[in-house]
């Protein structure tokens, strides 16, 4: 792990993490094993990646289609993703290996939500229909048809009761699980739904939308509640603390907003991305907040501070922008010779890493890195 410098400050790390990237195109979803201690990012620029947390170390690229979302399943054990090529793959945890290819999909699989005993997989698609899985044995159990345009997200209750679905026709559905018929209809966005997010007591469901708004619903009745404003632009997604006290949301405005729970009150403006916020994940226990962005950048943020832990970083996706890393090393005399490699070259066990590529302490010889802000 890399040393942490103590004169790394959250706002010397905030404007560091603009100059390095850890996918090639936008980070279009994350996930957190229940652990806490494995992150995975999709891309559109077709792979999935693996990282270590709190350190943020880059852990594993899988090959894959452009990507629009992942999931991890409640146990840990299997890596759900879904995207381009209309399939939904399974997928080992940690090792990444593919397992089955779920097929019956028309279109892009925008959406994956497992209900949280692990034995259903709700999936939904730009082709208008969500589909329900049995797992692991990857069996279509359902497809349910009464979205008008494409399916954007999808969110799953605590009892693994309901489901909840967005799209671009502007409503939200409530369905039951596992039999999937259909409950209810929610109405007032006034533009595509697209991020939904359920407390953890199932009291709560939150939706987000082009319209730029938030707005709360009470379940299982699905009465509207109030509206959450502060956005200027495209709400893209949602994640509630496990704690159930903290709404964080993430905007085409490239700010994250954190806002209490019930009361919907802003607490927080978070800046340092610098484009639309995509994705969002908070840790179990509720310490940590992972945001993907269509910058390519995926931030750490310390909650509920929400002050700037660094930085995720894969250097092969910083080709040409990152040009070198800069190291100290004692000669056979005991003088000490600093030296200057391409980004990524190994370095000596004993050296001492003075700047990489993008200035700060990095892992030498991996292709990664990361920005650490120290406890």
């Amino acid at each position: 792990t890399p040393t942490p410098m103590p004169t790394d400050s959250p706002e010397q790390l905030n404007a560091a993490c603009q100059t390095v990237k850890a996918h090639r195109e936008p980070v279009s979803s994350l996930a957190q094993s229940p652990d806490g201690k494995l992150l995975v990012s999709g891309s559109r620029d077709r792979t999935i990646k693996l990282w270590s947390l709190p350190d943020g170390t880059l852990l594993k690229t899988l090959d894959a289609s452009p990507i629009y979302a992942v999931a991890i399943s409640p146990e840990g054990k299997f890596l759900l993703s879904g995207g381009e090529d209309k399939a939904i793959s399974l997928r080992s945890l940690p090792e990444g290996e593919t397992l089955k290819t779920l097929k019956g999909h028309t279109d892009k699989v925008a959406a994956l939500a497992l209900t949280p005993d692990g034995k259903f997989l709700v999936s939904g698609s730009w082709d208008q229909t969500l589909k329900i899985w049995s797992l692991p044995e990857g069996t279509l159990l359902k497809t349910l048809q009464a979205h008008t345009q494409k399916v954007y997200t999808l969110a799953i209750s605590p009892d693994g009761k309901f489901a909840a679905s967005g799209s671009g026709d502007y409503t939200i559905n409530i369905w039951s699980l596992p039999e999937g018929v259909l409950l209810k209809t929610l109405k007032g966005h006034t533009s595509a739904v697209d991020t939904l997010a359920i407390t953890p007591d199932g009291k709560l469901l939150v939706s987000g939308s082009w319209d730029n708004t938030i707005k709360l619903w009470s379940l299982p009745e699905g009465a509207f509640i109030q509206d959450i404003k502060g956005h200027t632009d495209w709400v893209y997604t949602l994640a509630v603390s496990p704690d159930g006290k903290m709404l964080v949301s993430g905007s085409k405005d490239s700010t994250i907003r954190l806002w209490s729970l019930p009361e919907g009150t802003l607490l927080e403006t978070l800046n340092g991305h610098v484009n639309a916020v995509t994705a969002l994940t908070v840790s179990s226990d509720n310490r940590m907040l992972v945001s993907g962005s269509s910058d390519s950048v995926i931030r750490m943020w310390s909650l509920p501070e929400g002050e700037s832990m660094g930085c995720t970083i894969d250097s092969r996706a910083n080709a040409g922008e990152v040009k070198r890393s800069t190291y100290d090393v004692k000669d056979a005399s005991g003088g000490v010779v600093t030296s200057t490699l391409p980004c990524g070259s190994p370095i000596p066990g004993d050296a001492v890493c003075t700047c990489n590529c993008v200035g700060l302490t990095g892992k030498g010889g991996s292709g990664s890195g990361h920005y650490w802000y120290p406890n």
